[in-house]
């Protein structure tokens, strides 16, 4: 057996089952459908209830998830258990949305039940377009019958990967008409390497004294030795009001002092200021800029270090080495 082959042609069978769902969905029944479920979702006062049996139960699972980290709420419940009780959390003001490729999974059926009889919304993915679940659906997202990369065309491959692309199609396609941005998602991820990234410069960079500036006259022996105790390899030069002017690098101290090697080390310290060494009008950050965006600013800015800027004035400094050590990526 040739092993890259057969992989090639599992991911083949899926594509084509991709590219069949896109084609699904261009169609007026799929399109009114999920015309349909995002209303009954959006305008929901309660929560998205999911569920599902076997392989549809855990891409139900994931997708409860993902509304839920995307700003739609959601629960999902195992029909066992809502069938000892948990059906007591599902409340009129909830939807339900129920997976079963075939549409014929007998351990929905008390969950479907219950939603027919108190009037719950009821959502279906499935591929089973005359089945019990489609017609006792509100929205039913009949998705088209396709072949599994199983090449015995048993175990749920395809089929489960078109039912998980739907329901994250949904779920994006929510978030963008809840306008939730970036900021938002950071309030449901804040933690690990996601977090880092969404979090905002205002939260991480250095401040007050541990933010080096000088005054546009100071003399090179001030901007040397303030580079020196904030180690940040950069300082801001600002004007008697407190304005960001310009900056002055480590690397522009060095070659400054490259440059004046054969001077008075007096003309060298004093009697130079630091508005003679300042690069004007440097890349500068907002408060609010995510940590992410700042990396892509330092890094296609090929700096290490930027000013955090308010009302014209700094407030902090972001450094390259910060953002990668806190595992902005």
């Amino acid at each position: 057996m040739d092993r890259h082959a057969s992989i090639i042609d599992a991911l083949d069978t899926n594509l084509s089952g991709l590219q069949a769902v896109i084609s699904a969905v261009q169609t007026p029944e799929l399109g009114a459908a999920l015309d349909k479920a995002l209303s009954l979702i959006s305008e929901m006062k309660g929560r998205l209830i999911v569920a599902g049996v076997g392989k549809s139960g855990l891409i139900g699972r994931k997708l409860a998830a993902t509304f839920s980290s995307t700003g739609t709420p959601a629960y999902f419940v195992h029909p066992a258990e809502a069938s000892h009780g948990d059906l007591g959390m599902i409340h009129a003001q909830d939807v339900v949305m129920l997976l079963s490729w075939s549409g014929e999974t007998k351990e929905l059926s008390d969950i479907l039940g219950y939603a027919r009889r108190f009037d719950v919304p009821v959502i279906s993915i499935t591929g089973g377009e005359n089945s019990t679940l489609a017609r006792s659906s509100d929205a039913p997202l009949v998705l088209p019958k396709v072949a599994e990369a199983c090449p015995h065309n048993l175990a749920p491959t395809t089929s489960t990967l078109l039912q998980l692309a739907i329901g994250d199609a949904l779920a994006i396609t929510l978030l963008k008409m809840k306008g939730f941005t970036e900021e938002s998602f950071r309030d449901f991820h804040p933690g690990g390497k996601l977090g880092a990234a969404l979090t905002p410069v205002r939260d991480i960079m250095y401040k007050d004294d541990d933010m080096p500036t000088v005054d546009i006259d100071a003399p090179i022996i001030e901007v040397l030795g303030e580079i020196s105790r904030k180690t940040l390899g950069i300082v801001g030069v600002t004007d008697s009001k407190g304005a960001l002017l310009g900056v002055i690098t480590d690397g522009d101290i060095r070659r400054y002092m490259e440059a004046n090697s054969e001077g008075s080390m007096k003309d060298a310290m004093w009697d130079t200021h630091a508005r003679a060494l300042m690069t004007p009008g440097s890349v500068f950050l907002e408060p609010e800029r995510l940590s992410a965006r700042a990396l892509h600013v330092l890094q296609s800015n090929k700096i290490s270090a930027a000013f955090v800027i308010e009302d014209g004035k700094p407030v902090g400094v972001v450094t390259l080495i910060q953002l990668l050590t806190l595992g902005v990526a």
